[in-house]
């Protein structure tokens, strides 16, 4: 089997695990996992893992995302194919949000991303404080 695109082929018939030396494929990977990897992208996420919801059903869930960064948060998830956008013909027009099966796919790791950050925020917060105490000097 060839090797992916941008990716060094190593023993066997897989790829390895290493990047291409030529950078190939940094520039597909890094705008993937901007998106994947943005806050808001992960809380829409980790919202929508249990079914559809309506926007103002994810703002309210969502503390401290403006209506625009939701808008734009869905919008860039929907154009990356990991979120659908369905519009019911009622007054008024329903409109829905629901993981593709591509974002479905992405559900178990930003789910542990997710519950990482939240187990191990003191840690980090005492460890920013230990860092800033001794380069403030």
């Amino acid at each position: 089997m060839p090797a992916s695109p941008g990716l060094a082929q190593g023993p066997g018939s897989g790829p390895a695990q290493r990047p291409d030396p030529n950078h190939a494929d940094c520039r597909g990977v890094a705008s993937i996992l901007a998106r994947v990897g943005d806050k808001w992208s992960v809380f829409v996420i980790m919202m929508l893992s249990d079914g559809p919801k309506r926007f103002n059903e994810l703002k309210r869930m969502i503390n401290g995302i403006s209506q625009r960064m939701l808008t734009l948060t869905l919008r860039g998830l929907e154009r990356d194919g990991l979120v659908t956008r369905t519009i019911f013909p009622t007054i008024p027009p329903r409109v829905d949000y629901e993981l593709t099966d591509l974002g479905r796919g992405l559900q178990q790791p930003v789910k542990a991303l997710g519950e990482w950050a939240i187990a191990h925020q003191e840690q980090i917060a005492a460890a920013r404080t230990r860092f800033d105490a001794r380069n403030t000097s």
